[in-house]
């Protein structure tokens, strides 16, 4: 039976890369100048300190614009609570979701057996795997998922006949 998995990674090594540019981009930034503000990445996060909220707002614009450039789905971002920091500064932390959750599978198997298609979908750890009798089928199942927002970046791998 053909097959596809549905799931939600992102690539670590360009989250780095998107984070070092933006570090340099802030800088260099005129409005930036006498400011304390940075970036630090840590396993799966990203810590952001600055100022205020205003500069903080301004940091993680420049953030998202360099992981937009080098193709990071804004979706696979979560962003904590801004929390004061020593200094009279703010931070925020922004986790890299890796995987998809079991609510979100849920949702998505939930979207799928709405649609009345002729696949089935399962959850397997951190990914869905779905199944139908033809291609036409999953590839529709595809098309429907595309089309749905459901806040979460997905990719479709390992399509098998």
């Amino acid at each position: 039976m053909p097959s596809f998995d549905i799931v939600s990674k992102v690539d670590m090594q360009e989250v780095d890369n998107a984070v070092n540019q933006a570090v340099k981009e802030i800088s260099q930034r005129y409005d930036f100048k006498g400011s304390k503000s940075e970036i630090s990445q840590e396993k799966d996060a990203v810590r952001v300190l600055a100022d205020d909220d205003f500069k903080l707002k301004a940091v993680i614009d420049v953030l998202q614009s360099k992981f937009l450039k080098r193709n990071i789905s804004i979706k696979a971002l979560q962003y904590g609570k801004v929390e004061p920091a020593s200094g009279g500064m703010v931070r925020q932390l922004i986790s890299v979701q890796q995987g998809i959750s079991k609510e979100k599978g849920k949702e998505i198997i939930a979207v799928i057996k709405e649609s009345k298609l002729k696949v089935q979908a399962q959850i397997q750890d951190d990914q869905v795997r779905v199944t139908g009798k033809n291609r036409d089928d999953l590839q529709g199942a595809i098309q429907l998922l595309k089309g749905k927002d459901l806040d979460i970046e997905m990719q479709f791998v390992n399509f098998r006949e």
